[in-house]
């Protein structure tokens, strides 16, 4: 999915949310066997219900990699459930020396392996070496890490160079020399609405996926007015507010209603900025 389908998907459904799939047998509903055949059916139900509210599923690696290879063939089920129409996005943060992060970009951009998806997020701390083997895909995206929404981000995110810029400044401008806005996205976290409006002005036409509405608390409002550009801009992510809105059968209902409730909100401010 190219960055104007991606818009054409915000447009036509008036959101820009993501739903973030985090697995977990111990929060599966009442009713839902606690097994690899219940999660899936989790995951089915959720994304019937929401499908028309949001224009991306992103799995959690990590829920997935816990279960073995079950959990892989978990992550494989749902990537083939989740309509063709969304974009997806598989949350690894992954990165290593060059031949590492060659493998791990042929897992899941290559064309004959199983976890098709459309992003992957990476962490570029390694630097240029270690990013440029997933942008050997052009019709894939690569989300950098640029600010993220926990606490320890202040530990090396927000350092001050002696250029006066701060690390995640720095990550953000050396990226854009990489890679342009066609291939390339950037993590904010919604917890960092102050440092938002900065961040746009340095990559006015990167897509940004946001993280931490919901259970987090990022303010939906004040990321999308400092953050949404002409072409939307934003992919917002929200999670446990969705998936876990109820432990009862109930539980697509509930996740559809707060996903309609985040839809809403979106439509609004879609109509105020673009």
């Amino acid at each position: 999915m190219n960055r104007e389908e991606l818009f054409h998907q915000i447009k036509k459904k008036n959101t820009y949310l993501c739903i973030g799939l985090d697995p977990d047998l111990d929060k599966l509903p009442e009713g839902l066997p606690r097994n690899l055949e219940g999660l899936l059916e989790f995951h089915k139900r959720i994304i019937t219900a929401t499908e028309d509210l949001c224009i991306a599923y992103k799995p959690n690696l990590a829920f997935y990699e816990k279960l073995g290879h079950e959990g892989w063939d978990l992550l494989t089920e749902t990537l083939n459930f989740i309509p063709s129409s969304h974009f997806t996005i598989a949350d690894a943060k992954r990165s290593d020396i060059a031949n590492t992060s060659d493998q791990y970009a042929e897992a899941f951009f290559g064309e004959s392996l199983p976890f098709k998806v459309d992003a992957m997020t990476i962490n570029p701390y390694m630097g240029e070496d270690s990013i440029r083997p997933f942008l050997k895909y052009p019709s894939k995206w690569t989300i950098l890490l640029a600010l993220t929404s926990n606490p320890g981000s202040q530990d090396f995110q927000k350092l001050k160079l002696e250029n006066g810029r701060y690390l995640f400044e720095e990550v953000l401008l050396k990226a854009k020399t990489w890679a342009g806005p066609d291939q390339m996205m950037f993590v904010v976290g919604a917890t960092q609405p102050d440092a938002l409006s900065s961040i746009r002005a340095l990559v006015p036409e990167y897509f940004l996926l946001v993280p931490g509405i919901g259970a987090q608390g990022g303010d939906l409002g004040k990321i999308s007015k400092a953050g949404m550009n002409s072409k939307g801009g934003l992919i917002i992510n929200a999670s446990r507010s969705i998936l876990y809105a109820s432990s009862r059968d109930n539980f697509d209902i509930k996740a559809r209603d707060a996903a309609l409730l985040i839809q809403k909100e979106m439509a609004q401010y879609l109509r105020m900025y673009i």
